[in-house]
């Protein structure tokens, strides 16, 4: 068995989202993780790192059985229709993702089944008669307590079943996982959730049934010692990260080179309320297979595991039933990838719920992105169009005080400019950090701020005025406002990508694009500036009426409701 370097996750990152479940058409959790995954791959490129991105669809289980069975088809064909829907969105919002998986492929089924049958010739897994309260929305048996302090019984969705099944001995890891997780060797991020977890450890651990029988539920993967039997979904669904690179081979004692060329680095992003079967299930069937097949535990485990939160409406989780579920493509209708990428991002601090409204996306529109960085563009284009025949003029002056403050900040977010020399920066950090430390929120807003310090450079040198009385000296302002709208562009690839090319290609600086985060940046002297009509249009909000109804208070689409899970995948 090959052997792995842990400390590879410095150069390479592994990224994945929740496989989607395909009982219900995309919603606008689903496309904030993804965006939010995406612009974390791209973000650790501009660190120089190598990156691998996988998404993909969850296609067994007992709720795409039902959802078939309510449309009258196969669930194969079910999922075959359904999956389609994921794969658009994200090519509609520009998720680069470098693979996507379905549960349903040949080639997931037989790591599900090989895994299964080391587990169980390892003993790790036992037939075993068990009767309990079992739910039906989330697929698996709930505890007594679950019962009780979650309101359950008497509910049409959970209903008590005396069966056979087979279990899965995840008590015989609840130790390790402690350990791992309380050293960081898992990092969960919000490090908030992380307590959450090793709390939930304080109480003894149940094994986990990994099974259940046709005879209620047939579409599944088949056991492989027990053909009676399907795979639950999860224990299915969970794997499907070691599927995508190439587990198979490492499961029958090959090399695995692909495995163990991403596995240390794997990042997985998922919503709150999936966190326990990520964060105990996971990991203990991880420390299972490493003893089946004789490596250390922690050679198996996940690096970290990025947690975010629920995207809410009036501070209520979004439902079908209330009629507040929001359409990702919907909203790229009316505003555009990079605006509702740049609000996604922008506006939801990692980890953390946040309200949605469409009043709020307008206004991160208005503000930030129409204002700030497309006015600043639109106002230096036409003033080097005006004065500078349209080309990026030299800098022959010594660059005003404004102008080396401006550069001072963005030193600072490279990282070559010492804090202690900064004032008036407010949250601001280097980029390595909040990248690193996946704070993509803070990358954002510290990226535009590059735009407000350039908004400020114009007015406090006034090349307008200067292009007159002192042309060296406008010349030299715009030269470096041009190299900043360049730098602050590709920054901003990861969050924007459409819109930052269009910005590179107007200053004829497309070469930025390959230029990472420590790269130092040089405008063509006499490079043509290109016009062009505003990236960012405003919009006006006007607020629908709320419409009263006898049987309730309804909200027209102009009121900007919707919301969505932070993850909304997995089983």
């Amino acid at each position: 068995m090959t052997s792995t370097n842990l400390t590879s996750d410095n150069q390479r990152l592994y990224v994945t989202t929740p496989i989607y479940y395909v009982n219900d058409k995309p919603h606008i959790g689903h496309a904030y993780c993804t965006v939010l995954a995406d612009a974390a791959q791209r973000y650790h490129q501009l660190l120089g790192m190598q990156t691998y991105f996988l998404t993909g669809t969850d296609e067994h289980g007992q709720k795409v059985q039902e959802a078939a069975q309510k449309r009258g088809i196969d669930p194969q064909q079910h999922c075959d229709e359904l999956h389609q829907a994921f794969k658009a969105v994200w090519v509609d919002l520009d998720c680069k993702n470098d693979q996507f998986i379905r549960t349903t492929e040949p080639r997931h089924k037989i790591v599900v089944q090989k895994a299964l049958q080391l587990l169980w010739d390892k003993g790790l897994i036992e037939a075993r008669d068990f009767e309990g309260w079992y739910s039906v929305v989330e697929e698996r048996f709930v505890t007594d307590k679950e019962m009780a302090d979650g309101g359950l019984i008497g509910s049409d969705r959970i209903v008590r079943l005396k069966e056979r099944n087979y279990f899965f001995l995840m008590s015989k890891y609840q130790d390790d996982l402690r350990q791992a997780i309380a050293s960081k060797r898992i990092e969960i991020i919000p490090h908030n959730r992380a307590n959450e977890v090793l709390g939930f450890l304080n109480q003894p651990l149940q094994d986990l049934c990994i099974s259940r029988p046709k005879a209620r539920l047939s579409w599944g993967i088949e056991l492989p010692f027990d053909t009676d039997f399907v795979t639950y979904v999860w224990f299915d669904a969970l794997l499907n990260y070691a599927t995508a690179v190439g587990f198979e081979e490492v499961l029958d004692g090959g090399a695995g080179e692909l495995f163990w060329h991403w596995w240390p680095s794997l990042t997985h992003f998922l919503g709150k309320d999936i966190l326990t079967t990520h964060a105990v299930y996971w990991p203990t069937m991880l420390m299972g297979l490493a003893d089946a097949l004789g490596v250390e535990h922690g050679t198996l485990l996940p690096r970290r595991l990025v947690t975010t939160g629920w995207w809410l409406v009036d501070d209520t989780k979004m439902s079908k039933s209330l009629g507040n579920v929001v359409s990702p493509l919907a909203l790229r209708e009316k505003y555009g990838t990079d605006v509702l990428r740049y609000f996604l991002l922008r506006e939801m601090p990692v980890g953390q719920d946040s309200n949605f409204s469409e009043e709020a996306l307008i206004r991160r529109n208005n503000a930030d992105l129409a204002n700030d960085l497309g006015n600043l563009l639109q106002r230096t284009v036409a003033l080097v169009h005006k004065y500078f025949e349209g080309k990026v003029p030299a800098a022959t002056t010594e660059p005003s005080a404004a102008v080396l403050l401006m550069f001072q900040y963005i030193s600072y977010l490279q990282g070559t400019h010492p804090v202690a020399d900064l004032m008036n920066y407010d949250e601001a950090q280097p980029l390595t950090e909040s990248i690193r430390h996946f704070r993509l929120h803070r990358s954002v807003a510290d990226t535009l701020g590059i735009a407000q310090r350039l908004n400020q450079v114009l007015t406090s040198d006034a090349p307008f005025k200067t292009a007159v009385t002192n042309p060296a000296a406008a010349a030299t302002t715009i030269h470096h406002v041009l190299g900043g709208i360049a730098i602050c562009a590709r920054l901003l690839t990861p969050v924007m990508p459409r819109a930052s090319l269009e910005i590179l290609r107007r200053l004829s600086a497309e070469d930025f694009l390959e230029m990472d985060l420590g790269s130092s940046y040089n405008l063509t002297i006499g490079a043509p500036v290109l016009e062009g009509p505003p990236l960012f249009p405003k919009f006006e909000w006007k607020p629908v009426p709320v419409v009263v109804t006898e049987t309730g208070t309804g909200a027209g689409a102009g009121t900007g409701a919707g919301a969505g899970t932070g993850a909304g995948a997995g089983a």
